[in-house]
């Protein structure tokens, strides 16, 4: 019976590529890049798929979120809490970042998993 080989650690090409996706909203470009690279780069490398999967779930959700406090804006609640949003997701997405620098996968706090 053959053992499966080690997961080996992730590659430089492997890093950028998934600190990009976590900072992705820095760019401009939101859950975008992290759904191209997920779909692009899912058979290559299980860390790449795990943190663009991540990012992409993040991201999708904050901007759940995001529609959810446009109603309440009008309440006056929905300002402050976009503002927590904003920030949370900005202070988020830079802890990933320097996760994946790291080599690991990052799970986001109470984010909703679309992507499996």
């Amino acid at each position: 019976m053959e053992t499966p080989p080690l997961p080996s650690t992730p590659h430089g090409n492997d890093k950028i590529w998934s600190m990009l996706c976590h900072v992705s909203t820095f760019l401009g470009v939101g859950f975008i890049l992290p759904l191209i690279v997920y779909l692009a780069m899912k058979e290559d490398s299980h860390y790449v798929r795990s943190n663009a999967r991540e990012a992409l779930n993040f991201h999708i959700s904050v901007l759940i979120y995001a529609i959810c406090c446009i109603p309440l804006v009008f309440v006056v609640i929905g300002i402050p809490i976009l503002v927590l949003l904003g920030i949370c997701s900005l202070v988020l997405s830079i802890v990933a970042a320097i996760r994946a620098s790291d080599g690991e996968t990052y799970h986001y706090p109470l984010t909703l998993r679309f992507v499996k």
